[in-house]
């Protein structure tokens, strides 16, 4: 296996995790707050909104990485335009107001850091990672 595909691996059983985690009373907190969509009480480790369909993006995510980890290039598009996707979500998420209507995930401003955060781990992993294997493959052998 190469890096980029363990890299996809491993960053969608983080997903698959915290998708799974969001489900779960006591690690979500307020969980009899959360709704399917749009603004929810609970809090994944009482800090991250998250309501159903942000668990369920999680889980998709999740199930995207894993299956990418089976090809190269599959693994290094998942990390990359998935990284543009959270780093999308930051801008948005940045952009509207916590209890705006256009919130239909929920995100709060732990979320955007942590969007941010993640979505620039996942294109540099997407990017370093093939580079370095370009790198290995372009190197005379001893």
């Amino acid at each position: 296996m190469r890096p980029v595909q363990t890299a996809s691996k491993v960053v969608g059983a983080a997903f698959l995790l915290v998708g799974v985690l969001g489900f779960v009373p006591g690690i979500t907190t307020h969980y009899d707050e959360l709704t399917f969509a749009g603004h929810s009480g609970a809090l994944l480790l009482g800090l991250f909104s998250v309501s159903v369909l942000h668990n369920l993006v999680h889980l998709l995510f999740g199930v995207a990485g894993l299956l990418a980890a089976r090809r190269t290039q599959f693994s290094r598009a998942f990390l990359v335009a998935g990284g543009g996707v959270y780093v999308f979500l930051w801008v948005y998420g940045s952009a509207i107001g916590e209890h705006s209507d256009a919130n239909f995930l929920p995100v709060n401003t732990a979320d955007n850091w942590l969007h941010l955060g993640l979505g620039a781990v996942m294109i540099v992993l997407g990017v370093a990672t093939t580079a370095v294997e370009r790198r290995r493959s372009d190197s005379p052998v001893n």
